[in-house]
């Protein structure tokens, strides 16, 4: 605590220079509805939890609200929203830093939705999930209930109170 009437301290950046980029800051959203959880399959293959990258100035459930607003199509408030915990791993020279979140309560059906990478959304059953999980949506998935039998890379995973 500072002292009444103290002044202000200022801070600094080390350079003018931004940092050079190493980390990437993403959300993955469970949304599960009695059919199942929801999966999309991506452009390139695999089948994903709706989610994405976090776009300056939004806070995490934000993200999730926009981005499946943007991906399937739903609409969520964020209040709604239910971050699990924070995933950690990296993908050569990049730390990849995935929240998963649990939405509890939306609005419309899923659709795919116009230039989207992601797309064709199904439900699955928990006990019948597919092959070929992309390794983000598996850790998240398997952070949320370890019980679930999905192989994928090893992530550490900080739990949120």
């Amino acid at each position: 605590m500072s002292a009444p009437n103290a002044p202000t301290l200022t801070s600094r950046d080390r350079s003018p220079e931004p940092p050079v980029p190493h980390a990437a800051l993403g959300v993955g959203a469970i949304v599960l509805g009695e059919q199942g959880v929801l999966l999309g399959r991506h452009r390139r293959g695999t089948l994903e939890l709706p989610g994405g990258t976090v776009e300056p100035g939004e806070c995490l459930e934000e993200t999730v609200v926009r981005e499946l607003a943007e991906e399937t199509g739903l609409i969520v408030r964020t209040e709604d929203v239910r971050l699990l915990g924070t995933l950690v791993d990296h993908v050569e020279d990049v730390v990849r830093v995935t929240v998963g979140a649990l939405v509890t309560s939306w609005r419309g059906s899923p659709a795919t939705q116009p230039d989207e990478r992601v797309g064709d959304w199904s439900w699955y059953p928990l006990d019948r999930l597919p092959d070929g999980l992309f390794v983000c949506s598996a850790q998240i998935l398997t952070a949320w209930r370890p019980g679930l039998p999905i192989a994928h890379a090893p992530a550490h995973f900080t739990p949120y109170a």
